[in-house]
């Protein structure tokens, strides 16, 4: 073969090609899984301070304790994934008369980009609930 013929031969771009492409295509496929999870979760965290809110305002003022509310909410969080949830007890509000709770649940999430550690994602909801009574 002389040199002209091997500046013409394109035999094997492809592969060269798909080799460089290849690997981002990955972690960008990978990268929406994880922010799937996060979509999951956030879902799931919804659904939770919806369900407290309702059991804090369909109990009587004395059933409607926080450690109650607080249990209903753990129950009910779904997406559990890799991350880690916390319900911090639900607060009285001091600005409503004692009125009302304030109900919180945190999501913390590391993210993992296969070829190196991501970020670290913190969602955190957060819902006031008034109730009949002091």
């Amino acid at each position: 073969m002389t040199r002209p013929n091997l500046l013409q031969n394109d035999r094997g771009a492809a592969v060269i090609e798909m080799a460089f492409a290849l690997p981002i295509l990955i972690l960008f496929i990978w990268m929406m899984v994880q922010l799937g999870l996060v979509f999951r979760a956030s879902s799931g965290i919804q659904h939770a301070l919806g369900e407290g809110a309702r059991t804090a305002t369909v109990w009587s003022p004395s059933g409607a304790d926080p450690a109650s509310i607080k249990t209903k909410v753990e129950e009910s969080v779904y997406g559990i994934g890799p991350g880690t949830f916390t319900v911090p007890t639900p607060t009285r509000g001091t600005d409503c008369d004692n009125r009302c709770l304030d109900v919180t649940v945190q999501y913390s999430q590391a993210t993992d980009l296969l070829f190196f550690p991501g970020p670290t994602i913190n969602v955190s909801h957060s819902k006031r609930v008034w109730t009949a009574g002091n």
